[in-house]
Parts: structure tokens; sequence; C-alpha cells
């Protein structure tokens, strides 16, 4: 992945230290790349249909030949929560965000045989941890993969994929499920908070994993 980016601003630039801290923030949490050839997508585990979507999209395009969504459900609340969006679409019983994941997945035309199952994790190191001990089970080896996640999850999401996978080379094709995205996360009081609330879930969480 490449994180060159020639549009950081300076404090001469914007006469604002905390626009500036902002300005970074955004720079560092919106991990994004063009999607290139990969071993296979990843797909995080989460209650929205739309990253699996875009990861059925970029498999049905041949960007790579296998998908492999993760997740039983959040260590928070102890059960899958449920889909958070398009219910009518996808209105199975779902009982992990595997089951949920792989349903989006088939329903956007990933056939079966090109799934691999993960659903014991609960948080998104697990989500990364296990991936690994799936795809080494299987005889993959990942060289680069593609990584579909929620937009301002990006940048840990992807430390945490590239921990368990430190020999790849992933690119980041996020998904805007609840409308924060890069270009908009300022206007609100709920979007600072998403991206700053990263900045600091990082802060507080890698440290414990390594």
């Amino acid at each position: 992945m490449n994180d060159k980016n020639t549009n950081i601003k300076t404090l001469a630039d914007t006469g604002n230290p905390y626009e500036l801290f902002l300005d970074h923030a955004e720079e560092f949490v919106f991990a994004e790349d063009k999607p290139e050839k990969a071993d296979i997508i990843f797909v995080p585990g989460n209650g929205y249909p739309q990253m699996a979507e875009h990861a059925a999209l970029l498999y049905r395009e041949g960007y790579a030949p296998y998908v492999l969504p993760s997740g039983r459900y959040s260590i928070v609340t102890g059960e899958f929560s449920g889909v958070l969006a398009q219910q009518d679409k996808y209105s199975g019983e779902y009982h992990t965000e595997f089951e949920f994941l792989k349903d989006v997945l088939m329903k956007n035309g990933v056939p079966e045989h090109a799934i691999l199952k993960e659903d014991q994790s609960t948080f998104t190191y697990e989500n990364a941890k296990l991936s690994r001990k799936v795809t080494d089970a299987a005889g993959l080896t990942v060289k680069t993969a593609i990584l579909c996640c929620k937009s301002y999850h990006a940048r840990r999401s992807l430390m945490y994929y590239q921990l368990s996978f430190p020999e790849a080379r992933f690119y980041v094709c996020p998904s805007f499920p609840d409308g924060i995205s890069r270009s908009n996360w300022k206007e609100t009081l709920e979007g600072r908070n998403a991206v700053t609330g990263e900045i600091s879930r990082i802060i507080t969480q890698f440290p414990l994993m390594l």
C-alpha cells in the first residue's frame, strides 16, 4: 500500500492547529487504494452488507479468486446484533457475522466454493489473526490481498491484517455504510467522534496485540 500524499497541509496553510490535527487524522485514518489483482479479498466482521457487496463486485470483476468474510459476533454484545441495512434484501436468520456476510456474497454472485470460512472471531484483531489460520489451513500463500472494510475503520483494520500477514501487500477498498466518508466526516460531531475515536483505539488497543 502506498501512503505517499502530496496534499498534506501545514499550519501556515490552515492557520489553526486543531484543523491541522484533523487534516492529519484524516490522512492517517482513511487509508484507501485502487484495487489490484490479489490472492484473496478479506471482509472483517460487521452487520452492514455494503462491504461484502463491494467484495462481491471485485470478485466478479476478477480481482481475486477467493473471499474470506470473518466474524462470529461482537465481543461486547455476545451475539449477532442483526442486519444494520437493507434488511428487506438480507432477511435470513443469521447467528454469526460470517453467516450474514456469506449470504450477502452469494446473493451478489460469489459462488460458495470461492468463500472461505472464519466464524469464531469477536473483534477486529481476531478477524485478522483467525483469517490467517484459515488461509494457512487451506494452503494459500497470501502475497497480495484486498481489504473491504468501513471507511473510517480502514487504518485500524489494515494494521491488524498487516500484523497477521506481514509478508502481504494490501489494497484497502473501503465502503461508506453509515454515510461517513473522507469528504464529509468533519461536518458532524458523529463523524469527528468516529475518526478521532479510531486514533484512540489504535493507541490503546494495538500495543496489547504485540
